[in-house]
């Protein structure tokens, strides 16, 4: 499909910089199964979702990876950023840098110092490839003494959507961070978990709303533009994901019954769509997915989708394209523009029925 398809204008002050609170006050555009559009709230979750229905929520927890450093070539050196976005090993990371161009391969990075009450040794990498903007990072540290260095001297790694548009503050560490995050190794927040508060998901448990937890590490690359101009030239970046047999089991039984599976963002849907794609229902899943959902896709798994507004051309417009139909979606972008939704990251959410059910 060509991606102009998937493109919209949105004037820029639709897009949000900050969240609102209590988290659950966010709008709620609702997408019925008919393509029927209904102005909610958040919390008005707890009367449209039915005992026997499972909430799967991404319980991935982002890590401050935006680093700030100086590199180190002979007698000279310059300032340079760099955005961690995906791990190799125990002390190799890839990451975007700004510039790029003031780097090679064989340069020493020495990152910014930490608080005083962290006493870890200096934080120090070597670039070891670059190429497209993206480098290849050797650091000196490995495993879980290099996580605690980039916790003490990381930034959260705000979109540049934001990032443009401000500095980062002291809030964005819990404002960009679900409440039920626990699991390090996201560099970028699986945004639609952003409008729970612990009141709303022990409400909607009290309820017989059952809450299964899943694990996909976001990457930076689901902020890249694409560059195709048909999907079918597009490569998907890949993300590592969990899916645990026991949650499996529960999912599976709920359906049996018949209860809705509701994937709270686009993570979710990904990752348990990528654990039924081979065999065709739900199995365990430990691995890395490119998974790439575009119009005319069978999804399995999944009823209901909880997600935020995305980007037009990005792969995650066309992925609720597919789930809930392009012509609705279109209509529902347009519909949350004129009603003055908040957009994007800390913006509002939506709430889409499958459009085939």
């Amino acid at each position: 499909m060509k991606v102009d398809l998937f493109d919209f204008d949105l004037p820029e002050d639709r897009i949000a910089l900050h969240p609102v609170s209590p988290r659950d006050s966010a709008k709620m555009l609702v997408v019925g199964e008919e393509g029927a559009l209904s102005d909610r709230v958040v919390t008005d979750l707890e009367a449209i979702l039915r005992a026997g229905d499972v909430l799967v929520v991404n319980d991935t927890r982002v890590i401050p990876a935006e680093l700030r450093g100086r590199r180190h070539r002979g007698e000279f050196s310059a300032s340079v950023s760099f955005n961690l976005h995906k791990r190799v090993d125990g002390n190799t990371w890839l990451a975007f840098a700004r510039p790029a161009k003031r780097l090679k391969s064989g340069d020493r990075v020495v990152f910014g110092a930490t608080s005083e009450v962290c006493m870890l040794d200096e934080l120090a990498a070597t670039v070891k490839a670059v190429e497209d903007g993206q480098v290849t990072l050797g650091f000196d540290l490995s495993d879980a003494v290099l996580d605690e260095a980039i916790k003490a001297r990381g930034a959260m790694p705000l979109p540049p959507y934001i990032g443009a548009k401000r500095d980062i503050e002291e809030r964005d560490k819990t404002d960009y961070q679900t409440v039920y995050a626990e699991h390090d190794g996201a560099v970028a927040a699986p945004t639609a978990g952003l409008h729970f508060t612990p009141e709303l998901l022990e409400r909607l448990e009290s309820k017989g709303v059952g809450i299964e937890h899943v694990t996909l590490h976001v990457g930076a690359g689901t902020f890249l533009p694409m560059k195709a101009d048909d999907t079918e030239d597009h490569q998907m970046h890949a993300e590592w994901g969990v899916v645990s047999p026991e949650t499996v089991e529960r999912i599976k039984a709920a359906k049996a019954t018949g209860g809705r599976i509701v994937a709270v963002g686009t993570t979710s849907l990904r990752l348990l769509e990528s654990a039924a794609r081979k065999s065709g229902t739900l199995e365990p899943f430990a691995d890395e997915t490119d998974i790439f959902i575009t119009p005319g896709f069978g999804f399995r798994v999944v009823d209901v989708l909880m997600t935020n507004f995305h980007l037009p051309r990005s792969t995650l417009f066309m992925l609720v394209s597919a789930f809930s139909g392009l012509e609705t979606m279109h209509r529902a972008y347009k519909h949350a523009i004129d009603q003055n939704y908040r957009f994007y990251s800390y913006g509002d959410s939506s709430l889409l029925f499958r459009a085939d059910r």
